[in-house]
C-alpha cells in the first residue's frame, strides 16, 4: 500500500515570492523575539548593532589613517612614520576585541534563533499524529527531515549573517558619504558659456558606478537564483532516498535489492549533477562579471581622482584617502551584487521550511479543526465502551473507505477484525487519532490506558531499558518488572543487555521484535490493547504461547486484533469484516452460528 503522496521536491522555493514572502517569513519565525527569552534576545541583538558600528569604525580610522601616512611618505617624515606604525597598532587591538565579540554575540543570536524555530516546527509536527498525516497532503512539503534540520539551519544562520552585512554596508555608505563629499571638493563645469559648480561629484560618480554595475548583476543573477532553488530540491531528494535505504537495509539486503537500489540512487543524483551543472553555468556568468568589476572598482577611483592630484589642488594622501573613501562607497552599495547567490540559497531554504509549516497550518485547518469535516475522536466520563457513531473512513482525496457504521466494543470483549486489509488499518488509525480523514464520532471511555501494538514495534535507538518504556521515561521500567516479562515473552538472553544502547530494530529478527512488543506490553498493563498483525511473524506455538500470556496477565483488558491468523480466532469472542462489494468496504459482525458455517475470512488488499 502507498503510503505517501508528498511532492517531489525538485521544485523546492519555487513557488515563493512576491511581497508575501517578507510577511510569511516573519509571521513564522519573527515570534523568536517577542517569546519568553525576548529580553535576552535583544540584548544579544542590540550587542550585535553595537559592535557592527565598531567594525564600521575601523575601515573609517584606516582612511584617516591612510591619509596621514601616505602625507608622512611624501614629505619623507621619518617622526610621522613611525608616529602612524604605533598608531596602526593601536588599531589592529582594537579591531581583535571588537571582531571577537561580536562573532561570540552573533553564533549566540543565530543558535538561539535556530533552537527556537527548530522547536517550534518540531512541536508542530510531532503532535496529534502529523508528522504520520502529512504525507497523504499534497503539495511542496516533503523530506521533513531535511528542512528541519538543514533548511532552518541555513535560514537563521544566513539570515543573521546577510542582516548583519547589509547594517554593516548601510552604516559604512553612511560614514564614507559624508567623507567621499568632503573630499570631493566642489568641481566647475562650464555648460553652453555657464560655469556651473558640482559640489561632491565624486559621491555622485560613486553612486552612478554602483547602480550601473548593481542593475548588470541582478539581470545576470536572476538565472542563479532558479538554479539554487532546484539544485536545493535535488540535493533533499537524493538525501531522503539515503535515509530510506539505511531505514530499511535488512529488508533490502535479504531482497539483493542493492542493484536496484544503486540504479535508483544513481537517477537521484543525476539530477544533483544537473542542478550543480545549472548553478555553475549561472555562477559562471555571474563571475565574468564580478571579476570584471572587483578590478575596475580598485583603478577607478584613482584615475578619477589623479587629475587633481597631478594639477596639485591635493596631497599624495588626499589622493589615497579619496580613492579608499570611494572604494568603501562602491563597495557598500555593491551589497546586492556581493551576495546575490547568497541571498539565493537562504531564499530557497526559508521557501522550503516555509512551506512545511504552511501544509501543516493547512492541515489544522482543513482537516483536523473543522468539527464536521474529519473523524472526531474523543474521551468520555459517560461511556465504559468504545462506541463508533455514523462513522465512514475516506481516503485524504475524498474517496469513501468504508461505509458509514455504529458499532459498540465494550468492556472485556475480545474483537478479532478481519477482511480488506487498507480498511482494517485505516480503522485501527482512525481510533488513534491519527486518520482523520472521514466523518462521524469515536468515543473511548476516559481514564482508560490505551495500547497500539503495531505490526513492526517501533524499536528507537536507546537503552533496551527505554524500549521497553518507550514512550514513557526509562526510569519508570524496574529492573524485575523488565527481567520478568523478557523471560515470559522468550527473550531471556536480553536481560543482561537493559542499559546497552544498540541498534534494537537491525540486531534483532521480526519474530523477536514482535516478542519484545508482548514485553512492552505486559510492562505497561493497558486498559484497551490494539493489535495490528502483532503476532503475523510468529510461529503457531509461539502464537499460542504469547495470547494465552497475554489472556493471563491482563485478563480483564479490552482486546481489538486485526489478523487473518485461525489460531486468532479461539482467542476472540466476537469477530467484525470488513467486506468489499461492488467496490464499497462495509462493516458486519459474523455472528458464531456464520463461523461455524464459514471459513475465516482473510484480509485481502484493498482496491482502493
Amino acid at each position: 500500500m502507498s503510503e505517501g503522496t508528498g511532492g517531489n521536491g525538485t521544485g523546492g522555493g519555487e513557488n515563493g515570492g512576491g511581497p508575501g514572502f517578507a510577511r510569511r517569513f516573519l509571521a513564522l519565525a519573527g515570534g523568536y523575539w517577542l517569546g519568553r527569552t525576548r529580553v535576552t534576545v535583544w540584548a544579544l541583538t542590540v550587542a550585535l548593532v553595537v559592535l557592527t558600528i565598531g567594525q564600521v569604525s575601523i575601515p573609517v580610522l584606516i582612511n584617516l589613517w591612510s591619509e596621514r601616512l601616505f602625507d608622512a611618505l611624501e614629505q619623507r617624515s621619518m617622526d610621522r612614520f613611525l608616529t602612524m606604525i604605533g598608531v596602526v597598532g593601536l588599531i589592529i587591538a582594537y579591531n581583535i576585541v571588537i571582531v571577537v565579540l561580536h562573532l561570540r554575540v552573533k553564533r549566540r543570536l543565530q543558535m538561539g534563533w535556530r533552537d527556537w524555530l527548530t522547536r517550534k516546527l518540531l512541536e508542530d509536527w510531532l503532535r496529534r499524529g502529523r508528522h504520520h498525516q502529512i504525507a497523504y497532503m499534497p503539495g511542496e512539503h516533503d523530506n521533513p527531515d531535511g528542512r528541519i534540520a538543514e533548511d532552518i539551519r541555513i535560514t537563521a544562520e544566513m539570515a543573521i549573517d546577510l542582516g548583519h552585512s547589509l547594517t554593516y554596508c548601510v552604516l559604512l555608505l553612511i560614514s564614507f558619504t559624508n567623507i567621499l563629499w568632503m573630499l570631493s571638493g566642489t568641481l566647475s563645469v562650464t555648460l553652453m558659456g555657464t560655469e556651473l559648480s558640482v559640489p561632491g561629484h565624486l559621491l555622485f560618480v560613486a553612486l552612478l558606478y554602483a547602480a550601473m554595475g548593481t542593475t548588470i548583476a541582478m539581470l545576470i543573477g536572476q538565472p542563479l537564483v532558479n538554479a539554487v532553488n532546484r539544485r536545493q530540491g535535488y540535493e533533499a531528494d537524493f538525501r531522503f532516498a539515503l535515509a530510506r535505504i539505511r531505514e530499511n537495509g535488512q529488508t533490502i539486503a535479504l531482497l539483493h535489492g542493492e542493484s536496484a537500489e544503486r540504479g535508483h540512487l544513481s537517477g537521484l543524483f543525476a539530477g544533483v549533477v544537473r542542478g550543480w551543472d545549472r548553478q555553475t553555468r549561472a555562477l559562471s556568468h555571474m563571475m565574468v562579471f564580478s571579476a570584471s568589476y572587483s578590478v575596475l572598482s580598485a583603478a577607478f577611483p584613482i584615475l578619477v581622482a589623479a587629475p587633481r592630484y597631478i594639477a596639485g589642488t591635493i596631497s599624495l594622501g588626499v589622493l589615497m584617502q579619496t580613492a579608499q573613501a570611494f572604494q568603501q562607497t562602491v563597495g557598500a552599495l555593491s551589497w546586492p551584487i556581493d551576495n546575490l547567490p547568497r541571498v539565493a540559497e537562504w531564499r530557497a531554504s526559508v521557501e522550503r521550511v516555509l512551506n512545511l509549516h504552511d501544509a501543516l497550518v493547512r492541515l489544522d485547518r482543513d482537516v483536523c479543526d473543522v468539527a464536521d469535516g474529519h473523524i472526531q475522536v474523543e474521551r468520555s466520563d459517560e461511556h465504559r465502551s468504545l462506541t463508533f457513531r455514523g462513522v465512514a473512513i475516506e481516503e485524504p482525496n475524498g474517496v469513501e473507505v468504508v461505509h458509514p457504521f455504529d458499532l459498540e466494543v465494550r468492556p472485556g470483549d475480545r474483537v478479532l477484525i478481519v477482511g480488506d486489509a487498507t480498511a482494517t488499518i485505516r480503522l485501527f488509525r482512525a481510533v488513534a487519532g491519527v486518520w482523520p480523514w472521514g466523518r462521524g464520532r469515536i468515543t473511548l471511555p476516559a481514564h482508560t490506558r490505551v495500547f497500539f501494538m503495531p505490526e513492526r514495534p517501533y524499536l528507537p535507538h536507546v537503552t533496551l531499558r527505554a524500549v521497553l518504556g518507550y514512550p514513557g521515561p526509562a526510569s519508570s521500567v524496574e529492573d524485575d518488572r523488565a527481567a520478568d516479562a523478557l523471560v515470559r515473552v522468550g527473550l531471556p538472553d536480553l536481560v543482561g543487555r537493559l542499559d546497552d544502547v544498540d541498534h534494537w530494530d537491525g540486531m534483532l529478527s521480526v519474530p523477536e521484535r514482535q516478542r519484545l512488543g508482548f514485553a512492552r506490553l505486559l510492562i505497561r498493563r493497558p486498559d484497551w490493547i490494539f493489535l495490528e498483525d502483532a503476532t503475523d511473524s510468529l510461529d503457531p506455538p509461539a502464537e499460542e504461547e504469547l495470547l494465552t500470556l497475554m489472556e493471563t496477565e491482563l485478563p480483564h483488558a479490552t482486546l481489538l486484533t486485526i489478523g487473518h491468523h485461525a489460531g486468532l480466532v479461539a482467542h476472540h469472542g466476537r469477530k467484525l469484516v470488513l467486506e468489499r462489494t461492488n467496490g464499497a468496504v462495509t462493516l458486519r459482525e459474523q455472528m458464531p452460528e456464520d463461523a461455524e458455517a464459514a471459513e475465516p475470512l482473510p484480509i485481502t488488499e484493498s482496491a482502493a
